[in-house]
């Protein structure tokens, strides 16, 4: 251990800004000096002059800001264009087409604004839910508060499973290991102590500074805040990430699909408008009616069918017990093929029971008891493990309570994840003085000396039960405090059995997880017999489980393979769970770790989702990113469904995009090559694009089929472009049907013409929504949601109806024949059919979305860990201020 240096002159000097390198050079004492402090930490007073002084320590923050969603909705070069030529229009007496497109482009961008603004209020709702807390030093006492209140000079405490909340140089050390693999990459922790390192070392060399969100992965240690937020390097690479906390591979596909979108629209726009021209149409009106079509083309409610999917699954998950501390992580939830889980509570009920004392030969079994109880961190029913309680709790305890009076504990020797065991020095009422330990059973087995060959017996029969097992031994010990070379030579006395029986639905819980193609293994520090008992009882196989020791023989490689042939692991360690999670990772697919302990910390900061629950532990809560209000596999199931369900409607609405947006501005372009007039006017292009979208953002509500939800599903650019490229000129075939008719059955003019193009592309790309959303046969083997019925109906309704409304003359409009409605109906159905053959024909040559594991990135990690360093900001108070650098928006 490293001592603590001695505290400066307690007359506070103005504090200096220090980089992290330049306080690794410096002592501890020299570090506390520049930055005006003492051992006893800030005063109230100077936290706040220091605040004001460098803002919160976050790199992000979480505020719907009114501005920047409104700026997303205007950002598209598209939409810029478009504006221009109706306001140029405007100048060359097309006035009445310019307040027309002018309407429509608002009531688009106001539709979206208005559906991403919610979206974003909700994210921010969410986020001021969850508090990472750490602990810090101030006027003279050490107090829990919010990661984004540190600030330079504050003097923190670190302990195994922490985030480093900031740039800290350290003051002392106590066996400190820190994971910096979110900054450098290496996957082997960081020894630290508190000397000072040469000036100008690396980052990777400070070994005398714990850097911000580094985890710690063994030891403790005190450490004086240097840096804060951006000013940090990890806040300088999360800041410099981009705009947004986090970019999943939901939110990369998005980008790809739009770019795709964008060439295909600059092909289409630059080849109608040179035909147009060409063909000696007025150059405004072609201009017009290209950027209309590329405005067509593009699926501009996109962002806000996404936002609205994600805040409706938010609620939607709140009420079901799941709560996501950001809505991106309700995609990486449904994206998870592995889940890693502990036992206890989770497979088990979690109420652990004293059931009896079992003696070694020739013992008591009410002595067993007696030592059990003397042999505690506690010394009484609250606090302490699950174990030490169930057995101060239990009945046969209470007899023998009135037999401790009189003992003395002298020293204790707490238990740890290595040694697996806990020691007490006990003096008797006599004086004599004995050594109790406490602990696992094979490793107080190996410590004891002479043990029966029936103990063993007795014990793997308890094993066999699948009955948790505590051993008991002595010695006698001469006083003082115990160390752990103490613990040997011990004498068995016996066995304290506890039951903790599995849950009753956890069976059932088990095969919903696995018919969502998630597999399930145990991760668990019981005994590998107990733990292969419940796993088989619940139906997870019948194997081996794979032991810590035995772990520590494999490489990565080998581990790697070994994780896809086993269930169990069994007696590991939090650095085991935490190798478990990143080896499965680095093979690829969303990995989850189920966890509530701090010994599980480790694993939850490892895993592409930590999951906790409320009553776990706060280490355990601020490393998760999912919290689950009730400590069931059911409700992750319901967490997981919905994440994919999301994925699979927002899927819906880009397949509808590309077999119908692009069949129709692919039939315009055509129309163009052999009318003598525009085939629909921008106007009606951005209107029909507009009542469309509309009635798309009722797809968030809808049902999705049982095996859509079977496996994560996940983006392919190549699958959406062969869509596109088959489905589309299926939606051109109608249209050109449909310019037949009005020519050729009702000679029909422009104005007539385009109000039977405008009703005809409406619905045929509104309706096959019930044709795409399934690969089933529509209504009979899959049920639209009410919602997505009555909007797609409305708007088809809406488009019908148009023509014969008083606004028809503004819009370009006429009425149409009767005959018309009876051939749209034929051509609608025909539409629908030829779409329903096309599938099958698509679906058995082309394939199905990729389904499966997909590799997570190291940035992506990196951004994850960002959002912990996040705060809600204030109202009022400028973005550069609170986090250090651009603001970043919640999505």
């Amino acid at each position: 251990m490293k001592s603590a240096p001695t505290a400066p002159n307690p007359a506070r000097a103005a504090p200096h800004d220090l980089e992290i390198g330049a306080a690794g050079a410096l002592t501890a004492e020299g570090v506390l000096h520049e930055l005006g402090v003492t051992l006893d930490g800030l005063t109230t007073a100077e936290v706040a002059g220091r605040s004001a002084r460098y803002g919160p320590n976050a790199v992000s923050s979480h505020r719907a800001r009114l501005v920047p969603v409104l700026w997303h909705q205007l950002r598209s070069p598209l939409l810029v264009l478009l504006m221009v030529a109706a306001v140029a229009s405007s100048f060359v007496g097309e006035r009445g087409d310019a307040v027309i497109i002018g309407v429509i482009v608002a009531v688009s961008v106001g539709l979206g604004f208005v559906n991403e603004y919610r979206a974003e209020k909700a994210a921010e709702a969410l986020h001021s839910r969850i508090r990472h807390e750490t602990v810090v030093i101030r006027d003279g006492h050490p107090r829990s508060t919010d990661v984004t209140e540190l600030v330079p000079g504050d003097v923190v405490e670190l302990k195994l499973g922490d985030v480093v909340p900031a740039d800290l140089r350290l003051l002392d050390v106590t066996g400190l290991e820190c994971d910096e693999s979110v900054l450098t990459g290496e996957s082997l922790p960081q020894e630290k102590d508190t000397a000072a390192v040469p000036e100008g070392a690396a980052p990777a060399e400070l070994s005398g500074c714990a850097l911000m969100g580094t985890v710690v992965h063994a030891g403790s240690a005190t450490g004086v805040v240097v840096s804060t937020g951006a000013r940090t390097g990890f806040g300088a690479i999360a800041a410099g990430l981009s705009t947004h906390q986090l970019d999943t591979e939901f939110q990369v596909g998005l980008r790809k699909f739009s770019m795709l979108l964008v060439y295909v629209a600059g092909a289409l726009t630059t080849s109608i408008f040179a035909v147009n021209v060409v063909l000696h149409k007025p150059i405004l009106d072609a201009l017009l009616f290209s950027l209309a079509i590329a405005v067509g083309i593009t699926p501009q409610l996109l962002p806000a069918v996404v936002s609205t999917s994600l805040a409706a699954g938010s609620r939607r998950m709140s009420r079901r017990k799941v709560l996501v501390k950001r809505l991106v992580c309700i995609e990486d939830l449904g994206n998870v093929d592995v889940l890693f889980t502990d036992k206890t509570g989770t497979l088990t009920l979690g109420r652990v029971d004293y059931m009896r004392a079992v003696p070694a030969p020739g013992g008591d079994p009410d002595d067993v008891l007696r030592r059990g109880l003397l042999c505690t961190e506690t010394t009484a029913a609250v606090g302490g493990n699950p174990l030490d309680r169930a057995l101060w709790t239990s009945p046969g305890s209470v007899a023998q309570r009135a037999a401790l009076a009189g003992h003395t504990t002298l020293g204790v020797l707490p238990f740890d994840h290595e040694r697996r065991m806990v020691s007490v020095v006990v003096r008797d009422p006599a004086g004599h003085t004995v050594l109790v330990t406490k602990g696992a059973p094979e490793t107080v087995l190996d410590r004891c000396t002479g043990v029966p060959p029936e103990a063993r017996t007795a014990l793997a029969a308890e094993f066999a039960a699948g009955n948790r097992v505590v051993a008991v031994a002595t010695r006698p010990f001469p006083g003082g405090p115990p160390a752990p070379a103490d613990e040997q030579g011990l004498t068995l006395l016996g066995f304290l059995v506890f039951l903790d029986p599995p849950k009753h639905d956890a069976a059932r819980s088990l095969r919903r997880l696995g018919d969502l193609g998630i597999a399930v293994k145990v991760v668990t520090g019981d005994n590998p017999a107990v733990a292969a008992k419940v796993c088989h009882d619940l139906g997870l196989g019948d194997g081996a489980a794979l032991t810590g020791t035995e772990l520590d023989a494999l490489d990565d490689a080998r581990l790697a393979d070994a994780i896809t042939r086993t269930t169990v692991f069994a007696r590991v360690s939090p650095e085991h769970k935490a190798r478990i999670v990143r080896v499965q990772r680095q093979s690829g697919g969303g990995v989850a770790f189920l966890g509530d302990g701090v010994n599980d910390a480790l694993a939850l900061h490892a895993a592409d989702v930590g999951i906790s629950v409320d009553s776990a532990t706060d280490v355990a809560k601020d490393a998760a990113d999912v919290i689950l209000l009730e400590k069931d596999l059911d409700v992750l199931a319901d967490g997981v469904t919905e994440g994919r369900r999301i994925f699979a409607n927002t899927i819906k609405y880009v397949l509808m995009g590309t077999s119908s947006n692009f069949g129709n501005m692919f039939s315009a372009a055509g129309a163009s090559l052999f009318l003598t007039f525009l085939p629909m006017l921008p106007s009606q292009i951005l209107l029909n694009n507009l009542l469309y979208d509309t009635g798309q953002l009722t797809i968030p509500t809808d049902n999705v089929d049982e095996e859509q939800l079977r496996r994560p599903s996940h983006w392919d650019i190549g699958f959406i472009r062969r869509f596109m490229i088959f489905f589309g000129p299926l939606s051109s075939v109608f249209d050109f049907v449909t310019f037949g008719v009005m020519l050729w059955v009702f000679h029909s003019g422009p104005d007539q013409f385009r109000s039977g193009w405008f009703v005809e592309s409406l619905a045929t790309q509104t309706l096959v929504i019930f044709a795409i959303r399934t690969r089933r046969i529509p209504f009979f083997r899959s049920h639209p949601s009410l919602p997505l019925t009555l909007g797609a109906l409305g708007v088809v309704t809406v488009g019908a109806l148009l023509p014969a409304t008083p606004l028809a003359a503004a819009l370009g409009f006429s009425p149409l024949p009767g005959g018309f409605f009876a051939a749209l109906a034929g051509m609608v159905l025909g539409y629908l059919a030829l779409i329903e053959a096309g599938k099958r024909i698509f679906y058995r040559t082309a394939g199905a979305p990729p389904t499966g594991p997909r590799p997570y990135s190291h940035r992506r990690h990196l951004r994850r860990r960002a959002a912990y360093f996040s705060t809600v900001e204030r109202a009022g108070a400028p973005p550069e201020h609170d986090t250090g650098g651009r603001p970043t928006t919640a999505t």
